[in-house]
């Protein structure tokens, strides 16, 4: 109880702070919640996971790597792809690569993260990541700048979890003029294993000079083989869905989203165990 109470302390801080900060608003390349859905989930992780909280990549039962690609609102200039490995280490806790391109050829962002993971005996687990982000607008500016994000998770019970996740947290400059900053952003999320098949989980995302959002989902196993995924950000009024299908140590989902006023956005990921795991379908996590 009292580390649950002293998580409680530093979640109100997170949002207080993040709500009295001032910053410009620049978007990340982060594609849409579906990919980092499982971060707090100990029985359906994937290598997409620790891309919402790095702290997930402490319950990583096996290594993969998951390729993501999504058209937003049927776009071609709007696309964004995404690339995770992570790697399991014995003792030393588990690794992450993140790689992250949106945008054509006149206007493009790309992000690549190194990850790293680890557990703080049975309750706790932190994670960190550092990025390498830039822009590019040919003739006219390209800019770059180093960052971090932090994420710590609490195993409140074992179906229980919940953390906190920080991005940028110093609001760094982007450009040379010291005009642009990326936007720090300020997560609280939580999810329940209801079994070891079905789970749901809820973010509260706040973006600095912007609403709170919230992002929810639930995701279900079919015998193993069939999986499902749905949820919603509150930001947009935006559905997603996604279906995938296991086998052997692959998993193929097809997925998508709706936008209101925008329209639809199809994505599509493949999820890839780096060593079998027997009767844990790929992408998963242990029981």
């Amino acid at each position: 109880m009292k580390k649950v109470y002293q998580l409680s302390l530093l979640i109100i801080f997170i949002l207080f702070v993040s709500i009295n900060a001032i910053a410009q608003s620049l978007r990340t390349t982060i594609s849409m919640p579906y990919i980092g859905l499982g971060a707090y989930t100990t029985k359906q992780l994937d290598p997409f996971s620790f891309t919402s909280n790095q702290a997930a990549l402490a319950q990583l039962k096996t290594g993969g790597i998951g390729i993501f690609g999504e058209r937003r609102f049927l776009l071609a200039e709007n696309s964004n792809y995404g690339i995770a490995a992570a790697f399991k280490t014995n003792h030393a806790g588990n690794f992450g690569l993140q790689i992250n391109y949106a945008g054509f050829t006149n206007f493009n962002e790309q992000k690549i993260g190194l990850a790293y993971g680890r557990s703080l005996g049975s309750k706790v687990d932190i994670g960190i990541q550092f990025n390498y982000y830039g822009y590019k607008i040919p003739a006219y500016n390209n800019a770059s700048t180093l960052n971090f994000e932090i994420g710590a998770i609490l195993h409140i019970s074992e179906k229980l979890n919940a953390g906190i996740h920080v991005y940028n947290p110093v609001s760094n400059k982007i450009d040379k003029a010291g005009e642009e900053k990326l936007a720090s952003i300020y997560k609280v999320g939580m999810g329940y294993d209801a079994s070891d098949n079905f789970y749901f989980s809820t973010e509260i995302i706040k973006e600095e000079n912007l609403p709170l959002n919230v992002n929810g989902g639930v995701q279900y196993h079919f015998n193993k083989q069939f999986f499902a995924r749905a949820g919603f950000m509150s930001e947009s009024g935006t559905a997603f869905t996604g279906l995938g299908v296991a086998w052997k140590n692959f998993r193929l989902d097809v997925a998508g989203s709706y936008h209101p006023q925008l329209g639809f956005s199809p994505g599509i990921m493949l999820l890839t165990n780096l060593k079998k795991a027997p009767s844990i379908s790929p992408g998963e996590g242990g029981n």
